[in-house]
């Protein structure tokens, strides 16, 4: 005997059933579309300026802010043009989001989805946004004229990718932090530093993500300061101990990166824009370039005039007021 048809009422309520269901999925592919495609910055944090006042902005999350600037510092540490930094960049928005991401097509993985099973490096190196870095430049390096190409050619070039024309559109996104993040355009990098969760913070885990990204010429110091450490036991025989009082980390800026035509002033904007940019992974409250100051938790997160004591004199000597150090104060 056939089963006997659910009443009216009971079609209803599984219809209603239905339409809920179908509503939470749209909602929820609605969101996870988004997140993909915005690289997650929906509460972005971190936020760069156009240098020339054009009113142009690209608005970031604190954990992108950590992986541009690595991939930044690690571009100039090879000592490659701030074109090369920006096709770096471009690139790593539209593979990752500028996310470090654990998974992707078959095997890719990390900031430029970059395959292990094609030579790109074990799972634990391409997952590392430094090794992934440098590998990238080091391909991008062997292109013929990369800097004078299409960024979309260049990028396409290293990472062969089955939509070569997909890191266009990331142009001018990647050209704004890459003047920010090498130090081209000054006080044009901001974030919130709401302090994120994290394994370490204060003065040494500073002085260890410096090293991890610039490497270890990062915490070198001028002549002076090393004789004048000569006098005293530095406080860590592995690294080349920058000048550190109590949640104060003083880095000297004295050198002009010649192999890329980079000043002084940039080297110092770089690594000012870089501690802001890693705020919120080790907890920085305060950074102090060229008699300019960024404050974490004001409310426009702006760079400000220092106060009176940091003079341009007084920076060259090391309190970071001038362009002669960059002045970093931990939370702890």
């Amino acid at each position: 005997m056939p089963e006997p048809s659910p009443s009216p009422k009971r079609r209803g309520r599984r219809l209603l059933r239905f339409g809920a269901a179908c509503v939470v999925l749209s909602a929820v592919a609605g969101y996870v579309v988004v997140q993909y495609v915005t690289g997650g910055a929906d509460d972005p944090g971190c936020r760069v300026v156009s240098g020339t006042a054009d009113g142009t902005a690209y608005e970031f999350t604190p954990e992108q802010a950590v992986n541009a600037a690595t991939i930044a510092a690690v571009g100039t540490d090879r000592d490659m043009p701030e074109r090369a930094v920006a096709i770096a960049l471009a690139t790593a928005i539209q593979e990752s989001g500028l996310r470090n991401l654990a998974h992707g097509d078959r095997d890719s993985l990390g900031l430029f989805q970059q395959r292990p099973s094609q030579g790109w490096g074990t799972v634990k190196q391409v997952t590392d946004p430094a090794y992934a870095a440098d590998i990238f430049y080091e391909h991008l390096a062997k292109v013929p004229d990369y800097t004078e190409l299409p960024l979309t050619v260049a990028a396409q070039r290293v990472q062969r990718s089955g939509y070569p024309e997909a890191y266009a559109k990331h142009e001018s996104d990647a050209v704004l932090l890459a003047a920010a993040l090498t130090g081209t355009s000054a006080a044009t990098l901001t974030c919130d530093g709401r302090v994120a969760t994290a394994t370490s913070t204060g003065p040494a885990a500073v002085r260890a993500a410096l090293v991890r990204d610039f490497g270890r010429d990062a915490l070198e110091e001028d002549s002076q300061a090393k004789d004048a450490e000569k006098t005293s036991a530095s406080a860590d025989d592995d690294v080349p101990a920058a000048e550190t009082n109590g949640r104060t980390v003083t880095l000297p800026v004295s050198r002009e990166t010649t192999a890329a035509g980079r000043s002084v002033r940039e080297r110092g904007w770089q690594l000012a824009h870089w501690a802001v940019a890693n705020a919120s992974a080790l907890h920085i409250e305060r950074v102090s370039y060229a008699g300019r100051e960024w404050t974490a938790g004001n409310t426009d997160s702006q760079w400000r005039a220092a106060g009176s004591s940091s003079t341009e004199a007084a920076g060259a000597s090391g309190s970071g007021g001038g362009t002669g150090s960059v002045r970093i104060v931990t939370g702890q």
